[in-house]
């Protein structure tokens, strides 16, 4: 019989070896169709076909949740078309004294040159409604007096406050024109000749033809665990919108897509959401704009957020900060509806050109010791020229020794300006492809009646 040893005296048996788990890669890859913000960094007189543009990247560039393209990083394109100027749109222009009116330009940016001095090759399509100079807007704080500033909102009150910083620091770095530059090109678009200028600012949206390649990193056990971690509170994220938006042709119902275009991090820096990732939503609400002036109204909502693993999550979710044109006049207000008001410097053009209308019909008749005298009234002419047809109507209007000239030219004018500032049809809410967005997300709480809207509206 085999005798045991005793217990004391028993190696223990050997552990089961464990292999360890193979340590996963990720690709840095920017994916064809990836939007780079692209601003001029100094003014470009439009001369030709193939003449260099200049420009920077003004919004990060991420893959997965590294930054691979960093604001500032140089870009160089060229003009590939300037679209002639159809006879109809020719002869409205002359009609308004301008024979040299604004001609549609096409442009292409095709080199990147990063910080490290590598140069990589672009082929890129700019996205048809960029070419603006634009602004961050942030939503309004609420002025309930009884909000409770507690975790969450604090942390989206920093993370607004941080974009707008980040965007004005990014804007810093373009010779944009000072007050007096702006006066010069401003007279000068009003003379009946003059050149034309794409301003230092302007955004370009351009697309990503072919993809970019920056290696792959090693992804630890730590980031696979934290991906598809539950939604901090305040959590707002950087996103980009892929379905255009414009309340013309806009459908209650339609779909809207929006990407994430910066990784979403917790407090202690760990990967929650990587770049990429998809917001999906529909059109609330939409209303064409409307004569007298009835702004077009917009209202979108995202309800879902699906990471890349495509394990999808139900949302609420509210627009906190979109960029948009200067023109614009966009606003945001604290629920995350977006405005598009109308400009107060109305009231004064209109005012102005009644003024010059109503000068244009003043009689230069005088009575001198009881004996009428009667001038020429070249000035109520002129007034009416300038009202009517800028420079061309105030050279007929002392050339010409006609009142009725002056004052059919006045009245002119001055019915062009009622017309276009009070009669005409109102602004259409449109963001372009593309367009760049805060968005305020939170789960979904259960039995949850709809999601907080994040909406877009014009109204006057």
């Amino acid at each position: 019989m085999p005798q045991l040893s005793p217990g004391t005296a028993r190696k223990p048996p050997a552990a089961a070896q464990v292999a360890p788990a193979t340590p996963q890669s990720v690709a840095l890859a920017v994916p064809k169709g990836t939007p780079l913000q692209v601003a001029l960094d100094q003014e470009v007189r439009v001369k030709k076909v193939g003449q260099t543009i200049h420009g920077r990247v003004v919004e990060p560039v991420y893959a997965f949740d590294h930054i691979v393209i960093p604001v500032g990083s140089e870009v160089t394109g060229h003009v590939t078309k300037i679209e002639p100027i159809s006879g109809g749109k020719r002869a409205v222009a002359a009609l308004d004294a301008d024979f040299t009116p604004v001609r549609k330009v096409e442009i292409t940016f095709d080199q990147l040159l990063l910080a490290d001095g590598r140069r990589l090759p672009l082929e890129t399509s700019v996205t048809p409604g960029s070419g603006q100079v634009i602004q961050f807007v942030a939503a309004s704080e609420s002025k309930k007096k009884n909000r409770v500033k507690d975790q969450a909102s604090e942390r989206t009150r920093q993370a607004k406050q941080q974009a707008r910083q980040e965007w004005d620091n990014a804007m810093k770095q373009l010779k944009t024109p000072g007050r007096v530059q702006r006066v010069k090109r401003y007279v000068e678009a009003q003379l009946p000749v003059h050149r034309q200028f794409i301003p230092a600012g302007t955004v370009y949206f351009a697309e990503l033809n072919k993809p970019l390649d920056f290696g792959s990193e090693v992804m630890t056990p730590q980031m696979a665990e934290a991906i598809g971690g539950p939604l901090p509170p305040g959590a707002v994220v950087h996103a980009w919108l892929v379905t255009p938006l414009t309340s013309a042709t806009a459908h209650k119902g339609d779909e809207v897509e929006a990407v994430l275009s910066q990784p979403l991090l917790d407090s202690e820096k760990q990967l929650i959401l990587p770049q990429g990732s998809q917001l999906k939503g529909t059109i609330r609400q939409v209303q064409p704009a409307r004569r007298m002036k009835k702004n077009g109204q917009l209202r979108i909502e995202f309800r879902e957020l699906v990471p890349p693993d495509g394990v999808q999550q139900k949302v609420e979710a509210t627009l906190e900060g979109v960029q948009a044109g200067k023109n614009a006049n966009v606003k945001l207000d604290s629920e995350g509806g977006a405005e598009a008001t109308t400009s107060k410097s109305r009231y004064l053009a209109t005012g102005l050109s009644l003024a010059l209308a109503a000068a244009s019909m003043r009689s230069d008749s005088d009575v001198d010791h009881g004996v009428a005298r009667t001038g020429d009234n070249t000035g109520g002419r002129v007034a009416g020229g300038a009202n009517g047809f800028k420079l061309v109507g105030m050279a007929l209007g002392l050339a010409v020794r006609s009142r009725a000239l002056g004052y059919t030219m006045g009245a002119y004018g001055a019915g062009m300006s009622v017309y276009s500032h009070f009669i005409a049809r109102g602004t259409e809410v449109v963001f372009p492809k593309n367009t760049a967005m805060q968005v305020g997300v939170g789960t979904r709480k259960q039995g949850a009646a709809g999601a907080v809207p994040a909406t877009v509206a014009a109204s006057h």
